[in-house]
């Protein structure tokens, strides 16, 4: 088994969950928010966002993380701080020594839903339906566990592939 973090980066809210997965079968262990308050400086929410990944990886050390990528924001402020959070978010699994791979937003929504186009309550509907007994709290959680899925989609294709090169 390999247990994989998906996070979903966010200024507001970094949204977590983490999954085992073993072949195709896919297990829920966890899931949640880091959430941090707008009225705070900046410096103090990008570390209050690393600290809390940092306390996760330490408590459930995943062998993994996957990401995704942030899309392009018509606010240039606001797609900067989004983008100062998804380094933080990047930052503290690679200083843990843990994979990070990343992913576009549809190809997070093709892997679980089946279609790029998928809105937001059809990605939760399927997490739920792929990982029993996941409560997903939070929106930014199940998009979290909704990327942890597409890496382990992703991960098994990658190794079987290599297992065809080496044969």
């Amino acid at each position: 088994m390999t247990r994989i973090l998906g996070i979903d980066p966010g200024l507001t809210h970094t949204g977590w969950g983490l999954i085992e997965s073993a072949g195709s079968r896919l297990v829920h262990i966890a899931d949640g928010a880091i959430s941090t308050k707008a009225d705070t400086p900046l410096p103090e929410r990008l570390a209050f966002i690393f600290r809390g990944l940092g306390a996760l990886l330490r408590e459930w050390q995943p062998a993994e993380a996957a990401i995704e990528h942030t899309y392009v924001n018509k606010n240039p402020a606001a797609a900067l701080k989004l983008g100062q959070a998804r380094g933080v978010a990047l930052l503290a699994p690679a200083m843990a020594g843990i994979l990070v791979a990343e992913y576009q937003a549809m190809e997070v929504k093709r892997a679980v839903v089946g279609t790029g186009h998928a809105d937001k309550i059809q990605v939760a509907d399927m997490v739920r339906r792929l990982l029993p007994g996941a409560r997903l709290a939070r929106a930014d959680a199940a998009d979290a566990l909704a990327i942890a899925i597409c890496h382990a989609h992703h991960r098994g294709t990658r190794a079987m592939l290599a297992r065809m090169v080496v044969a």
